[in-house]
């Protein structure tokens, strides 16, 4: 794994975070990338015990596709092109729907060399929606295609992280039902 957006190794791996994260709560993830063009997928199903929380991905690189295959309106891409917060957000939900998962992570943006329809090199959105809806994440990187590739992955995986330990624990989480149980017993 790469650098993140200030040019520093994580420490661990976000990757494995949100794999146990995920395990834990027993929910699933679903991916739509774009400038990452599977980094993002490779990245999660490199952990071990993955297949229990990981549902699938979409690579969507063509603009066309985003709307064909992650059902980001054709309008909204049209009036506004790929590198969007609201397309970056309709990726996650899409993505989310289409794989059936509780949780989508998304990216788009300009890896470089050149800008792409305006948007300069090193504009990135990354997105999650989950059960608590969706949130974007807007990143101004540098350095070159690779680091700005390897850094969307790393804040992408982040911002799940923070998205997942944002939500209320799931049902029943943190209830020792024996514990309970008995001492309703002894009432």
């Amino acid at each position: 794994m790469g650098t993140d957006a200030n040019n520093e190794r994580p420490a661990g791996s976000p990757a494995a975070a949100v794999v146990h994260s995920l395990h834990e709560r027993h929910e699933t993830l679903a991916t739509v990338e774009s400038l990452t063009g599977g980094l993002l997928s490779a990245s999660i199903v490199e952990i071990a015990g993955v297949s229990g929380v990981y549902r699938g991905g979409l690579v969507t690189y063509a603009t066309e596709l985003k709307s064909e295959l992650a059902g980001v309106p054709a309008e909204l891409l049209a009036e506004r092109g790929p590198v969007d917060p609201d397309v970056a957000r309709a990726l996650a939900e899409g993505g989310r729907r289409r794989c059936g998962a509780d949780w989508g992570l998304a990216t788009t943006g300009v890896a470089g060399p050149e800008p792409q329809d305006g948007k300069p090199v090193g504009l990135v959105y990354v997105a999650v929606a989950g059960p608590a809806g969706a949130v974007v994440r807007q990143l101004d990187l540098d350095g070159g295609r690779d680091h700005i590739r390897s850094a969307a992955v790393i804040e992408a995986l982040r911002l799940l992280v923070e998205r997942i330990q944002a939500v209320e624990e799931p049902a029943g989480a943190g209830v020792d039902h024996d514990a309970t149980a008995a001492a309703a017993g002894r009432r």
